[in-house]
């Protein structure tokens, strides 16, 4: 393996990151904070990356397999690392609970262990949505896109190593260029929202804020109410972000590049119709079951279903006051997950059509033994390694919540606070059920509970496999 090359691409990155983590000190001098310290200490990693990556500078780079996957892992835990000092400096919460904070922003899972995000310097808010906008876009595709440093072989070692989905897809030849045209997208949508919140009410620094939350699917707020503290126009324009930050990128690049149809997969269509099914449903039997008007229900159950769904993590009011129904639309919500190639984390809905669809290939099988038949979505074969990778998916993902729940239990805690916060962030979703509930945080874990999470929300974001590989003995043999 190629250390050298490691460590040049992730001080690269690095270089990118921290340039951006100098703006939270603007943002505080602006608002009269004393912002020294953390301006130093975010340089000063600056000129560590800077000096790192002048060292390797005429160092040739190859990235295989094997260096992208290290790269990937090892980028995440730094910058957790990094993220976390401007927290525990200003802010009193202690390294554990920092590096839990700093994982769910870059993982965009959104959990906190803050009791009041009110009383956080503007810099420190700032500083919490920056993390989601950067690890929203994914911390590879930001360095791909960027970084003209890396050749395209390496390049699609890095897209695999961190992609969301069953398969990597590319709108131009090169992966560098599709990079930059998803960043292009993700702006876009980024400002846009930002207008919006604007027209309905919100101030400048809270609308940066929620858009950068939204468009990453992250979830942190700058009010301890989240959403709820604003106008119904804000409620329904981060329900229509989240929605749209759930579909597949590649699917926006192709709609704004002239394809009308873009739009027109099975997964996305699932989604659509998922979400608008359940949000009917849960808004309806609120309606039925207390006096508030159907608007209401339906305005707040569709923003529950979509920030679920997307992972994204807001809440608009406390679900698991409308009873136990409204708590199961959550988890469902929670476990449907969005599409591939988006900026949410979970399952995937395109894992979810293909295990349904090869369980109705094996029953018609059984039926009629010599029937040759294979598995099409949006009309192409799926080959059966992509298959066999999903149900290896499934049961990493399965395991590791497994294991996180019986951990959990273990130490104590209720079953449903114990599943729905290991499917939370396993998922990257942020609030679970009970006692990680959207009315509540994840203060009152221990250090050594919070440290255990925060890998967990990295083995989550990375979609197990990534993780896992470096635990066994082949991966550090074969390649």
């Amino acid at each position: 393996m190629s250390i050298t090359s490691v460590l040049k691409f992730v001080s690269a990155v690095g270089l990118v990151v921290f340039f951006l983590f100098l703006i939270p000190p603007v943002i505080g001098f602006f608002y009269r904070e004393d912002v020294f310290i953390y301006a130093l200490s975010m340089f000063s990693l600056f000129i560590i990356n800077l000096s790192v990556f002048l060292i390797l500078k005429n160092n040739p780079m190859h990235l295989g397999i094997k260096e992208s996957i290290v790269s990937v892992n090892f980028i995440w835990i730094l910058l957790g690392i990094g993220g976390a000092i401007p927290l525990v400096l200003y802010s009193k919460i202690d390294p554990a609970g920092a590096f839990f904070e700093a994982i769910s922003g870059f993982t965009t899972t959104g959990a906190s262990v803050y009791t009041d995000v009110e009383i956080l310097p503007k810099s420190i808010l700032f500083h919490r949505s920056l993390m989601h906008w950067i690890g929203g876009i994914g911390i590879i595709v930001m360095g791909v896109g960027l970084l003209p440093l890396i050749n395209p072989s390496g390049s699609l070692s890095l897209f695999k190593a961190e992609s969301t989905g069953i398969s990597i897809d590319k709108i131009t030849p090169k992966i560098k260029d599709t990079a930059k045209r998803i960043w292009g997208v993700y702006i876009l949508f980024t400002v846009v929202n930002f207008a919006l919140l604007m027209l309905f009410g919100m101030n400048w620094f809270d609308a940066i804020n929620h858009a950068f939350a939204t468009i990453s699917t992250g979830g942190f707020s700058t009010k301890n109410s989240s959403i709820g503290a604003f106008s119904d126009g804000v409620i329904w324009t981060t329900t229509f972000f989240m929605v749209i930050s759930g579909i597949n990128f590649l699917a926006h690049i192709r709609f704004f590049s002239g394809e009308k149809f873009a739009f027109n997969t099975e997964e996305i269509k699932w989604y659509i119709v998922l979400i608008v099914l359940l949000s009917i449903v849960m808004a309806v039997e609120h309606n039925h079951t207390s006096q508030d008007s159907l608007y209401y229900s339906l305005m707040h159950a569709s923003f529950t279903v979509a920030t679920l769904a997307s992972t994204t993590g807001f809440a608009s009011l406390d679900y698991e006051k409308w009873g136990q129904f409204a708590m199961m639309i959550a988890i469902v919500s929670m476990l449907m997950s969005a599409n591939a190639g988006s900026t949410a984390g979970g399952i995937k809905i395109i894992r979810y059509i293909l295990f349904f669809k090869n369980i109705g290939l094996e029953i018609k099988r059984s039926i009629q033994p010599d029937v040759i038949t294979s598995i099409f979505v949006d009309g192409k074969q799926i080959k059966s390694s992509i298959i066999n990778s999903i149900f290896g998916f499934f049961a990493l993902f399965i395991l590791t919540a497994f294991l996180t729940t019986m951990y959990l239990f273990a130490r104590g805690f209720d079953f449903l606070t114990a599943f729905s916060t290991s499917i939370a962030m396993l998922g990257n979703i942020g609030p679970g059920l009970n006692l990680t509930g959207p009315s509540q945080n994840y203060a009152f874990f221990s250090w050594y509970d919070k440290m255990v999470l925060s890998f967990v929300m990295i083995i989550g974001r990375l979609e197990c496999y990534t993780v896992f590989m470096m635990l066994g003995r082949t991966f550090w043999k074969k390649f």
